[in-house]
């Protein structure tokens, strides 16, 4: 039997996406079970997924731009050029009203999101050997684009829900997709139906199965539809929704870290990366603990028992959040727009060779 190809190996492989999902549907399962899942988003789960994972993976791109000095200077139009033409756009949307920033930042991680998920599968094709067809290759992207995308379209028709992607009303509403929610339905369960027989039948006729590849769209398909779809729970949607992203991206970050270690081991993420996970993860945290104590002390003012403050806090004013607001947003803008380009084969290093190589 054959289960390959494999992205770091079978064991990290199946850690990164399949524990992943484990873990976040036995979170959703425990949810109900102790009848928290309906209630606001627990503090704990707060720390446990937004802070050191949501927030966390975004700073995790350090390791393959700013901790590399070679990198930075290699690119250096690119790496300064990002993040300045951000804060000026996005600073431009706060100033045309709040929700046009909040709308659009939210957009820019959803079509994130959903090409990360894309991608891991454009992984899996490319080392697969012998290659697929082109048809079978494009077949398994529709699948994960309709695994993503379907809950988002049922997401938009039955707005408001329990849960949003940043702020209430961020999504804008398409109520008139209601009609035309059943056969969206009924057109996804048809192309999961074909997806799966497919799958089966090349493992009874072949003796094989990309199972690093199957994981990464049978647990795409599950988590999206639990997380949206199947309940209306912010405590699900975030359990589902980030530690199916964050994990598996930290887990590449670390490997690259790894890997150019031993091109560049005085580079500062060799440095961090040479002290171990522990050093790897920990600085993570750090930066997503001193952005969000940033946004909870300038914007939000809800969380005194963790980053300190108090209820008599003065919120910004109008003026200032056009500028700060869009600051502290400007990590997440840099991690989306630079993830589009990173990854691509033309943009490839030994490092990179190493540790991942994407079709893109």
């Amino acid at each position: 039997m054959k289960y390959g190809p494999w992205i770091w190996g079978p064991r990290t492989d199946l850690a990164a996406f399949g524990g992943s999902a484990v873990v976040a549907l036995a979170v959703v399962a425990l949810g109900h079970a102790s009848g928290i899942s309906q209630a606001r988003l627990p503090e704990w789960s707060y720390v446990a997924f937004i802070l050191a994972i949501d927030v966390a993976h975004v700073w995790a791109t350090l390791f393959r731009t700013y901790f590399d000095r070679e990198e930075w200077a290699r690119r250096r139009v690119l790496y300064a050029g990002l993040p300045i033409t951000g804060y000026i756009v996005f600073t431009a949307l706060h100033w045309i009203s709040p929700m046009a920033f909040w709308r659009t930042l939210a957009y820019l991680a959803v079509f994130h999101f959903v090409r990360q998920q894309v991608g891991w599968v454009r992984v899996y094709q490319h080392r697969a050997q012998p290659k697929d067809a082109l048809w079978e290759r494009r077949f398994e992207q529709a699948v994960v684009y309709a695994a993503t995308c379907v809950p988002l379209l049922v997401w938009h028709a039955s707005l408001p829900r329990a849960f949003q992607w940043f702020v209430p009303g961020d999504f804008a509403s398409a109520a008139w997709l209601r009609t035309y929610v059943p056969a969206l339905k009924g057109a996804y369960a048809m192309l999961l139906v074909v997806y799966f027989t497919r799958t089966a039948w090349r493992l009874v006729a072949r003796r094989a199965i990309a199972l690093g590849k199957f994981v990464v769209i049978a647990t795409t398909a599950l988590c999206w539809w639990v997380g949206i779809c199947a309940t209306d729970s912010d405590l699900d949607f975030t359990a589902t929704n980030v530690i199916l992203h964050g994990v598996p991206y930290m887990v590449l970050l670390w490997h690259y870290g790894r890997a150019r270690r031993e091109e560049r081991p005085n580079a500062l993420g060799s440095r961090i990366v040479g002290a171990g996970v522990g050093a790897f993860f920990g600085t993570l945290l750090a930066f997503a603990f001193i952005e969000e104590m940033l946004w909870d002390r300038f914007v939000w003012h809800d969380r005194a028992w963790l980053f300190g403050g108090g209820d008599d806090e003065v919120p910004l004013a109008a003026a200032w959040q056009i500028v700060v607001v869009p600051l502290l947003a400007l990590p997440q803008v840099t991690h989306y727009a630079m993830d589009a380009v990173l990854w691509r084969r033309k943009d490839r290093t030994p490092a990179l060779e190493r540790s991942l190589l994407d079709s893109r």
